[in-house]
């Protein structure tokens, strides 16, 4: 039988680790010039903060924090939209894990419950199913945010709805793309950004192929990671093989999840009800073409949007002057060079959403490395 805590302290082992970051010294002797990789997603900054893997590299080899937080990149008023809406007679809010926290220019939801909006975090996309079903005079809206890898289950909420003639559930859809983020990252020409750490997670639904125009467009080279140290430095010494080789590829490190073309089911089942924006605003990067989805007219009965654009406002919210979020989510700051990080600035009363967020960066500089080393 497989021993799954075995498996996952193998992924951890400490002599391994060590063992890759030897040969990653040696390697990167060769280096024609510095490598500045950008590991897009949240997950792979905390495991490089929470392991220390960036002081087991040579000073030639740099990580670049990218935009690959969802609630991170939620402009304010999206947020707000979410406030706004949980404050309506007779409508029930809901959402997943850090949406709770982050604030907007009207607060956070936390603080929007506070004031008497009907706001319920969900474990499960599924149990918004039952809060509608247990609450048929209420309108449940459900405030769905994330990459690539949570889409297929909002799909399958809305599926669900449909199937069941649950007609009081709606969706506020928040469902953002990473290539375009790159792309518009990669557009920067302040960014030095060279080689690129992919999301395992988002490829394990839409394949690695998604990279393949950033590798043609920009020649950098892309390795699709695990999250676990071991994976995170294994795709670092490959990357430097591809540099010195002269190569720029697509590359799957963790192929024991990840294939080419992905989960092909899943992604039918998204593009049965959703289709991409005209343009979304991301916040520090601005508004990105077709860098989000929504729901197909068809759907626009459960279109939150469009339910309640009456109420609703797309007016653009600028963030604290103080909060460096938009710098740090464009590689171009680190979070100890913002002068409120880990002062004005915390976990627990964060001005950004870099820090509110569990997969934030500046969330994983203050819980791992710590306020005095990093000032």
């Amino acid at each position: 039988m497989l021993d799954i805590k075995q498996l996952y302290d193998g992924f951890r082992n400490p002599e391994t680790v060590r063992h890759l970051a030897r040969t990653i010294k040696d390697e990167a002797e060769d280096l024609a010039a510095p490598l500045n990789i950008m590991e897009v997603c949240g997950g792979h900054t905390h495991t490089i903060m929470k392991f220390g893997l960036k002081a087991l590299l040579p000073d030639n080899i740099q990580f670049i924090h990218g935009p690959g937080c969802p609630v991170c990149v939620m402009p304010k008023e999206r947020i707000d939209h979410a406030v706004t809406l949980a404050m309506q007679p007779d409508v029930i809010l809901v959402t997943l894990g850090d949406m709770i926290r982050v604030p907007g220019s009207q607060g956070s939801l936390a603080q929007c419950r506070a004031r008497g909006g009907d706001v319920r975090p969900l474990y499960d996309p599924l149990d918004a199913l039952r809060i509608a079903q247990d609450n048929p005079t209420k309108t449940v809206v459900f405030f769905a945010i994330g990459f690539e890898t949570s889409t297929p289950m909002t799909a399958v909420l809305l599926q669900q709805a449909e199937s069941r003639g649950v007609t009081n559930l709606l969706f506020h859809i928040n469902h953002v793309l990473v290539p375009p983020a790159v792309n518009a990252v990669m557009d920067d020409p302040q960014v030095q950004v060279n080689a690129f750490i992919g999301p395992s997670h988002v490829s394990v639904i839409q394949g690695a192929k998604i990279y393949q125009p950033l590798v043609d467009n920009f020649a950098t080279p892309v390795v699709v990671a695990g999250f676990e140290p071991v994976d995170v430095m294994e795709s670092v010494l490959r990357l430097v093989r591809q540099k010195v080789a002269g190569e720029a590829r697509v590359d799957i490190q963790y192929s024991r999840a990840v294939s080419p073309d992905g989960n092909v089911p899943a992604q039918q089942l998204v593009n049965t009800y959703f289709e991409t924006r005209d343009a979304f605003r991301w916040r520090g990067l601005g508004p990105i073409a077709h860098s989000a989805l929504r729901l197909k007219p068809e759907y626009a009965h459960r279109d939150a949007e469009r339910q309640f654009g009456a109420v609703l406002t797309d007016r653009e919210i600028d963030d604290h002057k103080a909060c460096q979020c938009g710098d740090i989510l464009r590689g171009l700051a680190k979070p100890a060079d913002c002068r409120v990080f880990g002062r004005g600035c915390t976990p627990q009363r964060p001005l950004g959403s870099c820090m509110v967020s569990s997969e934030g960066a500046c969330n994983a500089y203050y819980r791992y490395q710590g306020v005095l080393n990093e000032r």
